[in-house]
């Protein structure tokens, strides 16, 4: 590979912010007014391109993470699962170019099995601990007296669905002890290290590329003083409930009040405007620094968060097996673009692999893996308009959807969910369980050598049948449960047009960009539709 190669109207390095569970809907510049996020807003207004019809792709959070870091869809492959051996991401890339990369964040998902190869090929990489179900301490803190965090709900109805009476302990319960201060907690610190790589080592390299994977405002919607409490109207005398449950009709079935999901709701505003107060810190280094003269500014997640919207007149909540209604497919993405103005918008159709070919665009990388983004650099020096007719996405063995930005078409399995296999050379990095709740089966006589779809690298293929412990997320819906929107027309998506005339459309759609994505045949047997 030759040198990096810039073009005078391109930046010299990148910083992507990943804030996850970030919802589009309650962003002051996208017309949200229930929560506070001045520097977010501060950020679009003054500095960045906000993009209107920005989707989601492979979900949920460590396949939209490939996306980003390696720009190939995953979800029709696999549902969980470390970089494989023929793939390259960016960083490893740019290492060869002579960019130096840094990684920090307090996203436990990345080191855990099935996710602990994604930091390997940074520069340098920093993990703030504590974080959800990160196992950072096998004690509380014996002085801990309660502040200035809160006692939390664990064993509410949802956790004993789901996992029964076992007196469920979260990694967090016991981190959240060693918390004294705001400082304390994981999404500060992970600004505030991402703040010093800003201020202190980036004069040290010519060319360098900041990935920030912050994983708030995820759950535990756990924040201290002054924001908690913020966004309360109510008295709340109760432990407050700061893991949200992952369920359809919570509040309609009457396991969840509407007390109670105020009060959640409430909580995530909290770990919200905790957040943006913190990527605050960002920008001033950034003003600080000059570097919004030579270095692209990225925020981005890799899904909302389902808060009681309603869908079908049920109560949603978390991230549930159903289709990827607007409130979690639909994303922010605002982008700081060196010499073009801020507070520009953009409604171009676009999804997280386009952010993979972005920032191999800027740095004139070379990939050698089949990628399925296109580069958004068109759109921000303003030589294209759009730049895909189509985005595809969904959840492994679960619903695939696709839309051109105006139409959006998910379709579920036809019959049994079969023919369903998983393709992968890094069986060993797969994730065996998850909290106890579902089982990956190792691959057995049913295995085979197979060629990876769209190229000729040999890879072992599993083949599920009937009976199977299926993957996490795998396969709990109904079987020809299919959801087709006009978002024109019908944002809050109340209108299930399936049936009607411009399915077939929609179908044809979506059997064409399996086809240019190379997606296991298979899975268009799965679907129904080959």
């Amino acid at each position: 590979m030759t040198e990096p190669q810039h073009h005078p109207t391109q930046p010299t390095n990148v910083c992507v912010v990943m804030l996850d569970s970030l919802n589009r809907h309650m962003l002051g510049s996208y017309g949200g007014t229930e929560f506070e996020t001045p520097n977010l807003d501060r950020f679009a207004t003054e500095r960045a391109t906000q993009f209107t019809s920005h989707v989601t792709g492979s979900l949920p959070c460590m396949p939209a993470r490939h996306d980003i870091l390696v720009g190939a869809l995953d979800f029709l492959w696999k549902p969980w699962g470390s970089i494989e051996l023929w793939e390259q991401p960016i960083t490893r890339v740019l290492s060869r170019l002579g960019v130096t990369s840094m990684l920090v964040t307090d996203h436990p998902h990345l080191f855990e099995v099935g996710g602990e190869n994604y930091h390997t090929d940074f520069s340098g990489w920093d993990y703030v601990r504590g974080h959800e179900g990160d196992l950072w301490r096998p004690h509380a803190d014996p002085s801990w007296i309660g502040s200035p965090a809160m006692p939390a709900r664990a064993g509410d109805w949802w956790t004993r669905t789901q996992f029964g009476d076992i007196g469920l302990t979260r990694g967090y319960d016991r981190s959240r002890t060693f918390f004294r201060d705001e400082v304390d907690y994981p999404g500060p610190r992970t600004m505030t290290e991402a703040t010093r790589f800003l201020r202190e080592a980036t004069p040290h390299h010519d060319s360098w590329f900041l990935f920030v994977d912050e994983f708030d405002p995820h759950e535990p919607f756990d924040t201290p003083a002054p924001w908690a409490g913020r966004y309360h109207e109510e008295r709340w005398d109760d432990d407050w409930i700061i893991w949200p449950p992952y369920a359809v009709g919570a509040q309609a079935d009457g396991n969840l009040s509407d007390a109670e999901g105020r009060h959640i709701r409430a909580n995530y505003g909290a770990k919200l405007s905790m957040i943006d107060h913190w990527f605050g810190s960002i920008l001033n280094a950034f003003d600080e620094g000059g570097l919004w003269d030579d270095t692209a500014l990225i925020v981005c997640t890799d899904h909302g968060h389902y808060l009681g919207e309603e869908r079908g007149g049920r109560d949603i909540w978390g991230k549930p097996s159903i289709p990827q209604f607007e409130p979690l497919g639909h994303t922010p993405l605002l982008i700081h673009w060196p010499g073009q103005p801020g507070g520009r918008t953009c409604d171009a159709l676009t999804t997280n692999v386009d952010l993979f070919a972005t920032i191999a665009d800027t740095y004139g990388a070379s990939i050698d893996h089949r990628t399925h983004g296109t580069s958004l650099v068109p759109l921000m020096t303003g030589e294209a308009t759009s730049i895909r007719e189509w985005a595809i996405g969904g959840v492994y063995g679960n619903w695939v959807q696709i839309t051109d930005g105006v139409r959006k078409y998910a379709r579920s399995s036809s019959g049994d969910n079969f023919p369903l296999s998983m393709w992968s050379n890094r069986w060993s990095t797969m994730p065996t369980h998850v909290s106890g709740y579902g089982e990956l089966p190792m691959p057995d006589d049913r295995a085979v050598l197979d060629r990876m779809p769209g190229s000729t690298v040999p890879v072992i293929r599993q083949p599920f049948r009937a009976g199977d412990m299926l993957p996490f997320w795998v396969g709990r819906h109904g079987t020809d449960d299919h959801h087709l929107y006009r978002l024109d027309v019908d944002p809050d998506e109340q209108e299930n047009r399936a049936g009607d005339a411009l399915e077939l459309e929609m179908t044809d759609m979506l059997r064409t960009a399996l086809a240019e994505i190379d997606a296991p045949l298979e899975q268009l047997e799965r679907l129904g539709i080959s």
